[in-house]
């Protein structure tokens, strides 16, 4: 069968959840036992999403094969469990560089260089070898942005191009808002976005409404005949408490079976144990029953949540295989510079230390990590989790006064955190941190890491360019700091874990592997140890 490509498009304004509704698309593709894989398009001019301040993005979400990219892939992994490649991303800057490096070579000579052919060429280029490389049934491609903007307008373009030739369908992702002066959902807003898509040469075969409650069979029935559309193309996509609940909220409104009669494909059947899993696993996550627990984390992002999705998602991930109702209590690490960590930290069963870039904030993190140690509360470290708890280890177990990172403090006489003798000469910020899956072997059997994956090498993503200093490895060990896991070659610390308690760190990012399918081990285990806590 010839590749067929859906793209999603978002109207009115972002935010509106386009990765979820690619990723469940995806799914439910998954589920007829097609092969497909996703492409997200950004119209940013960096190369990647390496260098970008996670207020303005996002969580940077870092693939196996070193990647650094947006947010949405983790959505896809999660989604289809499977691990994606950075040719699934296409950005501005990478575009434009491929362009550019041509028509240096001569590529292009005699020719002025444009936006149309030469770049919606050179998209249309990399979709389909995409496809073919990956031998897929089906991409869906989701079209970062907004209908409107100036940067993904090429990008749309190009889309266009290649409905004339392959089998497209579009799918508008739209917001149909709710006014509380007048009680009412009004449809203007998708009506004038949707003209704005046709004058582009655009008309979509979907439309998927986001609201807050049920979209009104009024606004259903207008929306129809505004947009040209039969009303069961009309598709609601209401807030829910799970955005897994999603692929089932579209098959319950026919979406697959519409979607796959339109390609004519009518014969295909659902998987009934992929789809019976699927919703087994989100029963779980989305579940009521079981304890009710409320764990903290301590972070410099929490004001945007989108910082901290992959740990978001691991955490529900965990909960749900072990039945626990969990409540996540985000706190900003500043309020705790300068207020009593046994008031902002009063009834949590467990603390969470993520990852992070400079030092704003960094003190109030040492103080929660040394509250969690000294009240014995199941502690999990994440990259600069596992670097924080070091340096509270240092500092007020072994009495090394003013241990601290080279990031935070170059003059500290205890620089128990250094940075990588690697880094040191690197000028260069895009694509030069410890990046991707990396190899760790765990040292002890008798410890919190091997428990929790249960054997001895294990592969994690990483995004750091400190690490612990081996220089105090002795001075911290003998005092009971417990190094339980190094990298292949012994020359880097993965994971510590305090001598008595809970408390576990690793210089890696788990949260980026874990699976509605396969929680991350560590979160397990982290869960499992907080659900204990009376």
């Amino acid at each position: 069968m010839p590749t067929k490509f859906i793209v999603v498009l978002g109207s009115i304004m972002s935010g509106l959840g386009k990765g979820v509704v690619s990723s469940s698309i995806m799914k439910i593709l998954d589920m007829y036992n097609f092969k497909v894989l996703p492409i997200k398009f950004d119209g940013y001019l960096n190369y990647d999403c390496g260098t970008m301040n996670p207020y303005r993005h996002g969580e940077v979400f870092v693939l196996d094969d070193k990647g650094e990219v947006d947010m949405d892939f983790g959505t896809y992994e999660r989604f289809l469990n499977k691990n994606l490649t950075s040719s699934s991303s296409i950005t501005g800057g990478k575009l434009f560089g491929s362009i550019i490096e041509k028509e240096r070579k001569g590529e292009y000579l005699g020719e002025d260089v444009q936006v149309i052919p030469h770049l919606t060429n050179e998209i249309q280029e990399k979709v389909k070898d995409f496809a073919i490389k990956n031998k897929l049934d089906f991409v869906v491609i989701e079209v970062g942005g907004t209908v409107g903007d100036i940067e993904n307008g090429y990008f749309i373009e190009a889309m266009r191009q290649l409905s004339l030739k392959e089998e497209v369908i579009f799918v508008d992702v739209t917001y149909v808002p709710r006014l509380k002066t007048v009680g009412e959902q009004k449809s203007k807003p998708t009506q004038s976005a949707f003209r704005a898509l046709m004058g582009m040469g655009i008309m979509p075969n979907f439309l998927i409404c986001r609201t807050d409650g049920e979209m009104s069979e009024g606004i259903k029935k207008k929306l129809a005949m505004f947009t040209s559309l039969d009303e069961n193309r009309v598709i609601n996509d209401p807030d829910m408490d799970s955005p897994y609940q999603l692929p089932q909220y579209l098959i319950d409104q026919n979406f697959d079976k519409i979607l796959l009669n339109s390609l004519k494909l009518p014969n295909k059947k659902i998987n009934k144990q992929k789809f019976a899993k699927w919703s087994r696993d989100v029963g779980k996550i989305t579940s009521k029953d079981g304890k009710n627990i409320t764990v903290a984390v301590v972070g410099k992002y929490v004001e945007l949540k989108d910082s901290y999705v992959s740990v978001k998602e691991a955490l529900m991930h965990a909960a749900g295989k072990l039945s626990i109702n969990l409540n996540i209590k985000w706190i900003e690490s500043e309020l705790l510079e300068k207020s009593d960590p046994s008031v902002v930290l009063k009834g949590i069963k467990g603390l969470v230390v993520p990852g992070g870039f400079g030092k704003r904030g960094i003190e109030g993190m040492i103080t929660a990590i040394k509250y969690a140690r000294e009240n014995k509360i199941p502690y999990l470290g994440l990259c600069l989790g596992m670097q924080l708890m070091a340096v509270e280890f240092a500092r007020n177990v072994c009495g090394l006064k003013g241990a601290n990172s080279t990031e935070f403090d170059p003059k500290t006489k205890y620089n128990i955190i250094d940075i990588l003798p690697s880094q040191v000469s690197i000028k260069q910020k895009g694509g030069t941190m410890r990046l991707g899956a990396w190899d760790m072997v765990i040292k002890n059997k008798d410890s919190i890491a091997f428990s929790s994956y249960n054997k001895k090498v294990v592969s994690e993503r990483h995004r750091h360019r400190y690490e612990f200093n081996n220089k105090f490895g002795k001075t911290l060990e003998n005092s009971g700091l417990k190094v339980t896991a190094t990298t292949t070659d012994n020359k880097l610390v993965e994971i510590i874990e305090w001598p008595i308690g809970f408390g576990v760190a690793t210089q890696a990012h788990p949260e980026l592997k874990s699976r509605i399918e396969s929680p991350a081990p560590l979160f397990l285990s982290f869960l499992s140890a907080s659900k204990d806590i009376s």
